[in-house]
């Protein structure tokens, strides 16, 4: 059975294991598994984005060592149709597919839901937030991307502090705002002040000696703007 996606209302840290240590990657988590409850999860084709990472095989052996937490499917490729059952069967509780990437996106949001998982939707940074207007009712989740999808460690680009402004007057109380990269104490304050109540951080987190505490410093950041 899947996990749940939290219902709204606080701020989540989700750590990215495309910055974790892939040679110890479940000791690696394991630093922050009491301190979060959702897992991101990068997965990239080299098509869609000029990089690889990993397929369901990873995923279905991180659900052996981590069975509470929410996994988060983040599908950065061109063929999310075909590899969302797998991902699913290997153990995510939700997937984020690519506004850019599909077809019909209403058919892969009926896909997802037949899957009986969460439904998210991700744009890059170049494409209007408003080309997620005819599906943004339909999913759980909206993904901006704050820096161009395909690697971790980037900048964060100051023009999606605005968008997050604009999604966030677009979507429901009951649907999140995730927001992924170039995510740390600094640029926190001002994205969750824009409306992001979901963080993706990789370098930010494992990237640190100490990833538990690097979630709770980015959380406390979080909670340090005055809205």
């Amino acid at each position: 059975m899947s996990n749940y996606l939290p219902k709204p209302g606080t701020i989540e840290i989700c750590p990215s294991i495309l910055s974790a240590d892939f040679a110890h990657l479940a000791d690696h988590v394991a630093q922050v598994a009491n301190e979060i409850r959702i897992l991101h999860l990068d997965v990239m084709d080299g098509h869609f984005v000029p990089n690889l990472t990993f397929g369901p095989v990873l995923v279905k052996w991180l659900r052996g060592c981590f069975p509470k937490l929410f996994f988060d499917a983040h599908l950065m490729i061109t063929d999310a149709p075909q590899y969302a059952p797998q991902f699913v069967k290997a153990g995510a509780d939700g997937i984020t597919f690519h506004l850019e990437a599909v077809n019909d996106p209403h058919a892969m949001i009926r896909q997802i839901r037949q899957l009986n998982v969460a439904a998210g939707v991700s744009i890059k940074p170049g494409t209007p937030v408003q080309a997620l207007s005819p599906i943004i009712a339909d999913v759980d989740m909206v993904l901006l991307m704050s820096v161009e999808p395909g690697f971790g460690g980037q900048g964060f680009l100051p023009q999606s502090i605005e968008r997050c402004r604009e999604l966030k007057k677009m979507l429901r109380k009951d649907q999140w705002l995730q927001v992924d990269g170039g995510i740390d104490p600094t640029t926190t304050p001002l994205i969750t002040a824009a409306g992001a109540d979901m963080l993706v951080a990789g370098s930010a987190v494992f990237g640190r000696p100490d990833p538990a505490a690097a979630c709770r410093t980015i959380r406390d950041a979080a909670r340090s703007y005055q809205p």
